[in-house]
């Protein structure tokens, strides 16, 4: 019977940084009870990515199984119509699709249409999670209702900026059930420890906790549904959290995900995935292989059902990531892949003039540029955030927060170029236009052009170079 069939909600954080969970070591321990709760009838997932680290093209990837080149969402931009989507393509085949917050950044193709739809401002500003609970609980009570099996995405806008100051609370939102201070904060390692640094994050952890409230309600509603049993959840987060060195960029704390997958009956509770690389563009064809449905060609991505059933599953040893154009339409690609132990980058708008802005570095980054001013380190940071270099080489095991670029180390020149050519063979087979750029990359004239004709002129202000010493050194 078509009511039988598996059910799949797709549950996301937003800005959320992987650490934050406890089950992925986050401090303070308490922070998220519902998903440790969770992770534990789950398996986690601890080599697991988004491609791209910004909401709009992260989610562009989950509806069209394409990196952001082969589908045209290169940004805050439509997908090709000609491309196939997750949410028609399982509607054909007999699901009802719903989606609750992030409507417009999941929903990549004009004539992609929910059956069941509600945004931002009918969820609290997408931050309360008692009506969460009572969307969900409609919508599942609609599945009762038509006997159909269901897609649903549910989208937190928590951890999200604005984050939850309990002295002046956002609109709409809710309070979490639990708020935090300062000296409960544990600093991430690419950023200093400074007042500032942590009186913000101690505002990112109530939105944080809030987020947690959020996937709790939503799970009371499954439960109470009936449907929990056949249903496969999976919670990811859609980039890394808006602070500078993560969100919108390519290093590892910026496309690292948490993963938790749920399917009860199918996936061993409490187990872990050590070994395998996953990310956000094998999700439409695990969709597919869970629900039986025939996907359509060209997708990039491979099912990772295998991996959920604890079967070894060929080629998962990287992953590949991408920025091209962030929010604001300023065009700073980079192209990045990640094995077990290094990471590469490549940077081809990194000119010694182009100055690169994030839109999410609030009251962080006005920290770090006092502390700049007396301190010469924290001003060496702003200054590689700001301007890049073309290469960065880290060493994942050793320096997962990416402080020491070893790009120049001559021992690891061979392993350098083993990466490059991985990264070579990925943009081949996805007929990345960044390619030719990378196979030029050290005649800034032809690069130049390259980004022209892809991206058109740059939209962020051109400096000179203030420090080219501090951002060429090696360590």
């Amino acid at each position: 019977m078509a009511n039988n069939r598996p059910n799949i909600l797709l549950f996301t954080a937003d800005d959320l940084h992987a650490e934050s969970l406890g089950v992925y070591g986050g401090r303070p321990a308490d922070l998220t009870p519902h998903l440790d709760a969770f992770a534990a009838a789950a398996m986690k997932f601890n080599r697991a990515h988004v491609n791209a680290a910004i909401c709009a093209p992260c989610r562009a990837i989950i509806a069209t199984g394409r990196y952001s080149h082969r589908s045209g969402a290169m940004g805050f931009m439509k997908a090709r119509e000609d491309v196939p989507d997750i949410v028609t393509t399982l509607q054909n085949a007999g699901y009802l699709a719903g989606i609750l917050g992030k409507v417009g950044h999941s929903t990549p193709k004009t004539s992609m249409k929910w059956d069941y739809q509600f945004d931002q401002k009918e969820l609290g500003n997408g931050r309360d999670p008692e009506i969460y609970f009572q969307r969900s609980r409609t919508f599942l009570e609609q599945i009762k209702r038509e006997g159909k099996p269901f897609y649903f995405m549910v989208n937190s806008h928590d951890p999200h900026r604005p984050y939850c100051n309990p002295e002046k609370l956002t609109k709409g939102a809710a309070m979490p059930s639990r708020t935090y201070d300062p000296a409960e904060v544990s600093v991430p390692g690419f950023l200093p420890d400074l007042p500032g640094v942590r009186a913000e994050l101690a505002h990112y952890l109530n939105s944080t906790r809030r987020l947690d409230d959020t996937f709790g309600k939503v799970m009371q509603a499954l439960q109470k549904s009936g449907f929990e049993d056949n249903t496969l959840v999976i919670f990811i987060s859609d980039n890394g959290i808006a602070v500078p060195f993560a969100k919108c960029n390519a290093w590892f704390h910026s496309s690292r995900t948490p993963m938790l997958a749920r399917w009860p009956g199918q996936i061993g509770a409490g187990t872990t995935n050590d070994r395998d690389f996953v990310s956000t563009v094998d999700l439409f064809p695990t969709f597919m292989d869970v629900s039986g449905v025939t996907g359509p060609d060209g997708l990039d991505g491979r099912s990772f059902v295998p991996l959920l059933k604890q079967q070894r599953q060929a080629g998962r040893s990287f992953v590949f990531t991408q920025i091209d154009s962030k929010a604001g339409g300023d065009a700073v690609p980079m192209r990045s892949v990640q094995s077990e132990e290094y990471g590469y980058i490549y940077n081809p708008f990194s000119d010694g003039k182009h100055w690169y802005r994030n839109n999410n570095e609030g009251k962080t980054m006005a920290a770090m540029q006092n502390a700049a001013k007396t301190n010469p380190d924290i001003a060496t940071r702003i200054d590689l955030f700001r301007y890049r270099v073309p290469e960065e080489f880290y060493n994942l095991k050793n320096d997962p927060d990416c402080r020491h670029n070893l790009i120049e180390r001559p021992e690891l020149q061979p392993t350098i170029k083993l990466l490059q050519a991985e990264l070579v063979a990925h943009m081949t087979r996805t007929d990345d236009p960044m390619l030719p750029a990378f196979q030029s990359r050290n005649d800034r004239s032809v690069v130049d052009r390259i980004l022209m004709k892809t991206y058109g002129p740059p939209k962020e202000p051109r400096k000179k170079k203030t420090s080219k010493k501090n951002r060429k050194r090696a360590e």
